[in-house]
């Protein structure tokens, strides 16, 4: 194909603004796929994509367009994903493309994370063209918004297409302004082979697939390649486009965007953001890289079987070849015995890797609170130690001040809602830190807010008591000296490390006693009575007894002399006394959970 006929284009909007339908009526109009493969989401492919309507993963499909001057256009298509979560996936999709389309729904106006992702796409120099999808809709202001877009981004409002995904209605429109405006990709066919990788997944008969964008040179398919990274080599068992499945083609030019299957084995050796040249004539530099995702949020996860540890070892190892953001190590329990410490981007891409681990892999799980990255400032060394469990963090006597990770954040909302946003940020530690009016009776809101306050329900409570109207997005901040404390749960006198977890000192108390209040109903009763204690440091804060079951011992005894009964009873009560001292407790599931559920009720 003509260099100056290919076009590698991505989509980014909000969630739920018609991202993946708008691919699905490109891919109908360009004849990509035929009516009878046709279905809803033909790019979600997961099952987790389909039921939550969410992109997780990016994906690539090559379409062939004819455009009105008869030409034939070779267009890449980059579908990323909308969630917050994701945005490190977003990133790196946008480094392949010259263009970005920008969806906004003709009903919603643009959101927190239309705008976070286009600036994304201005930071990497790409030609936006607007869309106003959901024109059908009879709330549709398709005018408003194209001003609102123009307000923000500068394009004049007249070129912005107002289409309807769902219906097809203008699809031409935007696939003519693809072919006019987005640019060809450079001319570098003559120099050695530099390819990014922008996503990849593990397949067990060819390895390790990489998607890649071939940004200068060719690769032919019996040629081997070598990372940049790590210098390892590989004879690629095939190589192909994706139109949408998988088709092994014999060679890949500058400008295009396929796949190389290269046989590797683990993903460690073939990392997302990393330049792929030819082993015989490589490149002097990679192309500049990602940095390696960062996870901001921490859980434990334990097989609730003990010997299913190593089919969890399995499964996340496996999940790691499709998922470069997840890290884990592992770690132990005194409650829950053998078990991982994972690392996520958010809360939401913390419950896609529990689900898919539950069902994918088949496994039972336990899930410890989720809790943040913090920095602890030691007083006679002077050192920083990072904190990634509650469980860690020293005593309080040789800790000088211990900082959490702040996040920018950015809420989008009518302006009705002033209030119960104010309501809701002071409630979660907020600093307010600016507001900005982007259209008539709309209104953004900029906090910053520590990242413990936000992973749990903030955004449940954000769309609850805005009814659904408000967004947001974050961005880290920086790390900030707080007042916290370690509160530890103790059941029957003895430490639960699992339920652990670090707060602020001036909400230490409300917290420990809805803790302990939730766990009296959830810790079942035993013959002997079990204390449940909340703790701060030697301070004991909060404190609840489930009671003990009795067996009734004076039943046989009717009538008869006083002394009989108290005899009988003071045996009872020796016998509890010594049930207590080598008697343990079990912590079930629903314990775990509760922690989880300490909403402001």
């Amino acid at each position: 194909m003509d260099q100056s006929h290919i076009r590698n284009f991505c989509i980014i909007a909000h969630i739920d603004h018609g991202k993946s339908t708008l691919a699905d009526r490109l891919l109908q109009t360009t004849g990509t796929i035929s009516e009878r493969e046709m279905q809803e989401q033909v790019l979600d492919d997961m099952d987790l994509e389909r039921e939550k309507g969410v992109t997780i993963k990016a994906s690539a499909v090559r379409m062939n367009y004819t455009a009105h001057n008869g030409d034939v256009y070779e267009m890449n298509l980059i579908d990323t994903p909308g969630h917050v979560d994701f945005a490190y996936e977003v990133s790196r999709a946008l480094l392949s493309c010259e263009g970005a389309i920008l969806v906004v729904d003709a009903t919603q106006g643009i959101e927190a994370q239309t705008l976070a992702n286009l600036y994304l796409a201005v930071e990497a120099n790409l030609e936006i063209i607007p869309v106003v999808n959901k024109i059908d809709l009879p709330a549709a202001l398709p005018d408003e918004v194209a001003e609102e877009i123009e307000n923000i981004t500068g394009i004049p409002a007249e070129e912005v297409i107002p289409i309807s995904a769902k219906t097809g209605a203008n699809i031409g429109a935007v696939l003519e302004a693809i072919v006019r405006r987005v640019p060809p990709p450079d001319e570098m066919a003559e120099l050695p082979l530099r390819a990014l990788v922008f996503d990849s997944h593990y397949d067990s008969y060819k390895g390790v697939i990489a998607y890649v964008r071939i940004f200068e040179g060719a690769l032919d398919k019996r040629q081997w390649i070598k990372m940049m990274s790590n210098s390892v080599t590989a004879e690629p068992i095939e190589i192909g486009i994706f139109s949408p499945s998988m088709k092994p083609v014999n060679n890949l030019t500058v400008g295009e965007v396929g796949y190389i299957a290269t046989g590797l084995k683990t993903v460690q050796e073939c990392r997302v953001g990393d330049t792929i040249t030819l082993r015989d004539n490589p490149a002097d530099t990679p192309l500049p890289g990602f940095a390696p995702a960062k996870p901001m949020v921490f859980a434990g996860f334990y097989p609730t079987e003990g010997e299913d540890y190593a089919l969890l070892k399995d499964a996340l190892e496996r999940l790691q070849l499709n998922d470069a953001a997840l890290v884990y190590e592992p770690e132990t329990s005194d409650a829950l015995n053998f078990g991982f410490r994972c690392g996520f981007l958010g809360l939401f891409h913390m419950e896609i890797v529990q689900e898919r681990l539950e069902r994918e892999y088949d496994l039972d799980l336990v899930a410890t609170a989720p809790s943040v990255r913090y920095e602890v400032a030691m007083r006679n060394t002077g050192e920083v130690k990072v904190i990634e469990s509650p469980a860690d963090l020293p005593d309080e006597g040789e800790i000088e001040e211990i900082r959490e990770p702040y996040m920018h954040v950015q809420l989008f909302a009518p302006e009705e809602y002033y209030g119960v946003i104010m309501e809701l940020t002071m409630k979660r530690r907020g600093e307010f830190m600016g507001q900005e009016h982007p259209a008539p009776g709309r209104i953004v809101l900029k906090y910053d807010i520590p990242l413990a306050e936000i992973i749990v329900d903030f955004y449940d409570k954000l769309k609850s008591s805005t009814r659904g109207y408000a967004s947001m997005d974050y961005e880290f901040d920086a790390y900030r000296a707080s007042d916290l404390v370690k509160m530890e749960v103790l059941v029957n006198k003895v430490p639960v490390d699992a339920l652990a977890m670090i707060v602020h000192r001036d909400d230490a108390y409300h917290r420990g006693q809805r803790l302990v209040t939730q766990l009296k109903k959830e810790i079942p009763r035993q013959m002997f009575e079990v204390p449940i204690q909340a703790a701060t440091g030697k301070r004991v804060i909060s404190r609840a007894n489930v009671k003990a079951l009795r067996k009734d011992v004076l039943a046989k005894c009717y009538g008869g002399d006083i002394t009989r009964k108290r005899k009988l009873l003071e045996k009872q009560k020796k016998g509890k006394k010594r049930m207590k001292m080598i008697g343990n407790v079990e912590v079930p599931q629903e314990a775990f959970m509760a922690v989880l559920k300490l909403n402001d009720d």
